[in-house]
């Protein structure tokens, strides 16, 4: 029988380890080279690794449901985590940026290539295969903080990688005429791969902001319009009012049609037996979806 696919938290709890690791072999591996910029990857690391831990304890609390204290779902936590994880990540980013500069124009800085070149290697590894599994699980899994994530991962390979390959020619230059460029290798790969890279999180972030600020998505407001309309000319209703939203993996659709007052539907039934048309047609039933359908004859109730 094939392998059951993971759960959000198993891989979330598999990247918590390995960037934990990571971590701590980027302090120690920056004390022995004398790399800035391998102790920042190691902090940045551990940073990362304390907010992928936050995402897991939002994913828990959406798997709750719901609870006294918060009837609606804990929905609305996922962008504001995800907002906060890519924000700090931007602003680290951007850190290491002026910090590359700073060590540019203080000279550079003298390294130990041998131990450089390890770490950097090591960690390259590690970020190919976390990337490679969680973009593999989250085809199954479809998770906002599993893609984001697997951005991290890339983001940090590609950083690395570039730090492996500044750090072989670097130490290919040493004893030949062009030693003297050695210390400014690793402060001008970094600041030159830190600014490319930070409009990843900050997609992330701007994508958040949507959902924080309940904007409504063009796609689903499109479908809800669409479902709303066909519903009016099937049923003979006077119009329909839509309200969509989106806050992380959730939907939220409320619609509300304005039937003829002088109209008998007959039974209660009729009325549910539209909803359950209507949800059909909105499509994405279960617990990340949350449609509300109204009826009634007075349009100020629908406004």
């Amino acid at each position: 029988m094939p392998a059951a696919a993971p759960d959000e938290s198993a891989v979330l709890k598999l990247s918590i380890a390995m960037t934990l690791l990571i971590g701590a072999t980027g302090v120690v591996f920056g004390i022995l080279s004398g790399s800035l910029s391998i102790a920042f990857d190691g902090v940045f690391s551990v940073v990362d690794a304390s907010m992928t831990g936050m995402a897991l304890l939002v994913t828990r609390l959406i798997a709750r449901d719901t609870s006294q204290r918060f009837q609606m779902g804990f929905w609305h936590f996922e962008p504001m985590v995800l907002a906060f994880n890519g924000g700090l990540l931007s602003l680290l980013s951007f850190y290491a940026f002026v910090n590359a500069i700073g060590t540019i124009l203080d000279g550079g800085r003298s390294l130990e290539f041998g131990w450089a070149i390890v770490y950097s290697f090591f960690v390259v590894v590690i970020c190919i295969v976390m990337a490679i599994y969680g973009r593999r699980a989250n085809r199954a899994l479809n998770s906002s903080f599993i893609a984001l994530d697997a951005k991290g991962w890339v983001m940090s390979g590609a950083i690395t990688a570039a730090l492996l390959c500044a750090f072989i020619v670097a130490w290919a230059l040493e004893g030949t005429a062009y030693a003297h460029w050695t210390p400014y290798v690793d402060p001008a790969i970094l600041a030159i791969l830190t600014l490319c890279l930070i409009p990843v999180p900050l997609q992330t972030v701007f994508k958040a902001f949507q959902d924080i600020l309940l904007l409504a998505p063009a796609d689903l407001d499109a479908l809800a319009r669409r479902v709303a309309d066909e519903t009016v000319r099937r049923h003979g209703f006077i119009r329909a009012h839509t309200y969509v939203s989106r806050a992380g993996r959730s939907r939220m659709v409320e619609i509300h049609f304005v039937v003829p007052a002088e109209r008998d539907f007959g039974r209660i039934g009729a009325f549910d037996a539209i909803r359950e048309e209507v949800g059909k047609a909105i499509g994405g039933a279960g617990p990340d979806r949350w449609l509300t359908v109204a009826f009634t004859g007075d349009e100020k109730w629908a406004v």
